[in-house]
């Protein structure tokens, strides 16, 4: 068997170009290790059958995660998942969360998809200086600590049927002359709850947090969208 060939002669390389900086919390920096990282982001990421989504948001400051949000929308399982990363993320480094078992496979998925944000300096507080406070992550579910929920629903035969909007849960569906929608009656079950956790009496609370959205004043028609 014919013998490797092994270079003998040695080629001489001009000076070694640094890792490119990346925006930290403010600062240009070159990290090295895991504890230079800092910043706030969010990673989404579904499951292998697509069935679910989940989003993480994490406040993480040098390298190790102090805040941790997991919200998810689609699977049961998946709720259960947020559950215990909720508990086991905070107190771990990046390093340590992204070999960290979560079991469900959009969480995982959604972990990596924000390690990438934080590694590559693309996190939301890239250029705060000082980065964001812990408890940032909570502003993104407002006063009433509910994440945003849309679910729109149609068939083609009857049409659309709005189940849940950016301002809460539909109650009503205003149509038009044509039965086109125009607007829509909600409740904000956020801001219900948090008044009755306050004190004040259910059906005053669901009164508080209603709404209409568009033209539904004008509405010549109006259907609940989960009977009609």
């Amino acid at each position: 068997m014919q013998e490797q060939t092994i270079f003998q002669c040695p080629v001489s390389r001009g000076d070694l170009h640094p890792s490119a900086p990346i925006p930290v919390e403010g600062r240009m920096i070159r990290p090295q290790e895991v504890i230079a990282i800092s910043g706030l982001s969010h990673g989404v990421g579904a499951c292998a059958p697509q069935q679910g989504a989940a989003k993480i948001t994490l406040n993480v400051k040098n390298g190790i995660i102090k805040e941790a949000l997991i919200e998810t929308i689609g699977c049961s399982g998946m709720t259960q998942s947020a559950a215990m990363a909720a508990e086991i993320l905070t107190g771990k480094t990046i390093l340590e969360a992204l070999n960290t078992d979560l079991v469900c496979d959009a969480i995982n998925v959604a972990m990596r998809e924000i390690f990438l944000q934080l590694a590559y300096g693309r996190s939301q507080s890239a250029f705060s200086e000082g980065g964001l406070e812990v408890g940032a992550a909570m502003e993104d579910l407002g006063q009433t600590q509910r994440s945003q929920v849309g679910t729109s629903y149609a068939t083609e035969s009857h049409g659309v049927r709005y189940l849940e909007i950016a301002e809460g849960y539909v109650t009503e569906l205003g149509l038009d002359e044509n039965k086109e929608v125009i607007g829509y009656a909600y409740v904000n079950l956020g801001k219900m709850m948090k008044a009755i956790n306050e004190g004040m009496a259910p059906a005053q609370a669901l009164e508080a947090a209603s709404g209409h959205y568009g033209r539904f004043a004008e509405a010549v028609t109006t259907i609940n969208p989960r009977q009609a």
